[in-house]
């Protein structure tokens, strides 16, 4: 996997600052997209927003049957058994869209990249093994897949990370978001958590974090 295909909308002429928004297990890249008017940032901010698609793979825990996805699930145990060199892959591609964004002149350190569920754990390995400093990551209804075998740079030693996670999610529990954000503490990092009343979804009050923290991390 070298390129992916994606959706890029620029809230201004001439961006200075870019989000690469990741999709879950079976959605594209429009999933997220309708997010963009509801985060409320300032007005003027020039802000391109990438939502990749997903390459269409077969699923092992789908019976096989080929869906969008970034890596193959092989178990859905609560360790989650996954197809890690797959995942580097995905992980690649997206690093690769940021390269092409830091050539089209913007800093790296105003490059946020952002998750949700499986594409959540591609964002954590794109994002903490980056030999450039990005400017935060957003880790959403996700997991920490290749804790064990991620290597990470020290550009992005000092990331700002968010972690959220609805209390009530059954496809990754809850318990997977407290174990990342453990891991990432003991790495040195000071992840900020939050959960919500949710199942495995998004609501209005992690929109309301996801702002806030979107307009620290890009200084808007």
């Amino acid at each position: 996997m070298t390129t992916l295909n994606a959706i890029v909308r620029d809230t201004a002429p001439n961006p200075t600052a870019c989000v690469v928004w990741l999709h879950g297990l079976g959605a594209d890249g429009h999933d997220f997209e309708p997010i963009v008017p509801e985060l409320k940032l300032p007005a003027g901010s020039a802000i391109r927003f990438i939502f990749p698609h997903a390459p269409q793979i077969p699923v092992t825990v789908n019976g096989g049957l080929p869906m969008p996805a970034w890596y193959d699930i092989l178990a859905m145990s609560l360790e989650r058994e996954v197809d890690e060199p797959q995942l580097r892959a995905s992980a690649l591609a997206v690093q690769a869209l940021v390269e092409q964004q830091i050539e089209q002149g913007i800093d790296s350190r105003r490059i946020l990249l952002a998750g949700f569920s499986q594409g959540g754990a591609v964002a954590y390995e794109a994002a903490l093994s980056f030999d450039k400093p990005l400017a935060g990551l957003i880790a959403m209804s996700t997991y920490l897949a290749t804790a064990d075998s991620l290597q990470r740079h020290a550009a992005n030693q000092y990331l700002p990370v968010q972690i959220l996670h609805g209390s009530r999610d059954g496809v990754v529990p809850e318990l997977l978001g407290e174990r990342a954000c453990q891991q990432l503490q003991q790495w040195g990092f000071v992840p900020e958590y939050h959960h919500y009343p949710m199942e495995h979804s998004v609501c209005a009050a992690e929109i309301a974090d996801i702002s806030r923290f979107m307009r620290q991390c890009l200084q808007l």
